[in-house]
């Protein structure tokens, strides 16, 4: 059995013949006319819109933690598809997260957009393992004899601004300067924030699905913390960088191409 997949082709028609995994990493496209090579960033707001609840609705039936990255620019949206799964599924629950970070997109005209939700939607009986992702607090930094030794578990603020406290942590934007950034894609999340969020959601040896490949974060990440991973990527060309700098062999070139190791 393959460790990890990467699949050429449309994340909804692919994962609908996947199995299910542990536990799914997704961070879609932004609608905000970004140039991927092959991919249109342009639909009209209502198609984009329906295509998310399609995607939401897909994932929380193949994963028991579904955690999603959107631009803030549809964070009224997404909450309006978020209210009515919770109202037709009462075995589902979600969590609002936020990644914020200094650098963001400068504005001279009014408040610049300095962070970028996460949310987390969880199926009741779906297990969390808090004590994975347990990182030095206050006091044990301020050596406080009162400090517990394990850490504590951090909160739904992930931030740049104060490294090595127990609530926010460092995790900025990959911009350009950044050793993790690949520059033959557009957009790119911290690996750190994606091993945050698989660690706390699986055991290892469990399996991560992620429909929108990317740059393969999340498959380096599983390799990394000892977990299985399944990448969709739309992009034929970036499916074979991925394929390239993660040393995955071709297996299949017929439809759909895949990539194993």
């Amino acid at each position: 059995m393959l460790k990890h997949k990467l699949i050429h082709g449309d994340c909804l028609q692919r994962l609908r013949a996947l199995g299910d995994s542990t536990c799914i990493f997704a961070d879609p496209p932004d609608n905000i006319a970004l140039d991927y090579n092959e991919f249109d960033d342009r639909r009209a707001s209502d198609e984009y819109v329906a295509w998310l609840d399609d995607c939401l609705r897909l994932f929380i039936q193949k994963a028991g933690i579904v955690w999603v990255s959107y631009n803030a620019k549809w964070s009224f949206a997404m909450g309006m598809l978020v209210w009515r799964l919770l109202q037709e599924y009462d075995w589902l629950e979600a969590k609002a997260n936020v990644q914020v970070y200094t650098f963001g997109q400068h504005n001279k005209h009014d408040l610049g957009n300095n962070h970028r939700p996460l949310l987390r939607l969880k199926r009741k009986d779906a297990p969390l393992y808090p004590d994975q992702i347990r990182v030095p607090s206050w006091r044990q930094l301020h050596g406080d004899k009162r400090a517990d030794p394990r850490g504590r578990v951090p909160g739904d603020v992930m931030d740049m601004q104060y490294p090595g406290l127990g609530d926010v942590l460092d995790f900025p934007r990959v911009t350009g300067n950044s050793r993790q950034r690949c520059n033959w894609h557009p957009t790119q999340l911290h690996e750190d924030l994606v091993e945050r969020c698989i660690k706390l959601s699986t055991l290892e040896g469990e399996r991560v699905t992620d429909p929108f490949g990317g740059t393969g974060t999340t498959l380096r990440v599983c390799d990394r913390i000892s977990r299985r991973c399944t990448l969709v990527e739309y992009d034929r060309t970036y499916c074979d960088k991925i394929a390239e700098e993660n040393g995955l062999k071709r297996i299949s070139e017929s439809t759909p191409a895949m990539w194993g190791k």
